[in-house]
């Protein structure tokens, strides 16, 4: 079921969406002071290609205080508004019966968005 789900996600926008995250990397990567934070686009870029059988959790240990301060900052650059659209986008595939796995996925992104370092990305047991 998951591969069905990622062949669906993929085409009907899930390449779009990670396309966007990459690019933004890239963008990122060509500063010097962008490079943590191209390294967590291209998280979320990985997670948004093939969402289907993989989960964010945080990362084992101490993260320590350097991923809360990237995190906050993060947030104010623009981490609010990246979670936000995935909000939105998975409370309109809510709607249908048909959406609602896809909606599922948004949901996921949301949280990955929102705060993304000392994240990691897990395939699902």
């Amino acid at each position: 079921m998951k591969t069905l789900g990622n062949i669906i996600w993929f085409v009907f926008g899930g390449i779009f969406i990670a396309v966007e995250y990459f690019m933004s990397s890239i963008a990122l990567f060509i500063t010097i002071i962008g490079i943590p934070f191209g390294i967590q686009t291209m998280k979320l870029g990985i997670l948004a290609l093939w969402p289907f059988g993989k989960e964010t959790r945080l990362k084992e240990g101490n993260s320590g205080c350097l991923s809360i301060f990237m995190n906050i900052l993060w947030i104010f650059i623009g981490g609010i508004w990246i979670s936000l659209s995935h909000l939105i986008f998975g409370v309109l595939f809510y709607i249908s019966i048909i959406g609602i796995p896809f909606g599922r996925q948004h949901f996921k992104l949301v949280a990955l968005a929102l705060t993304p370092f000392g994240r990691v990305i897990s395939a699902c047991p």
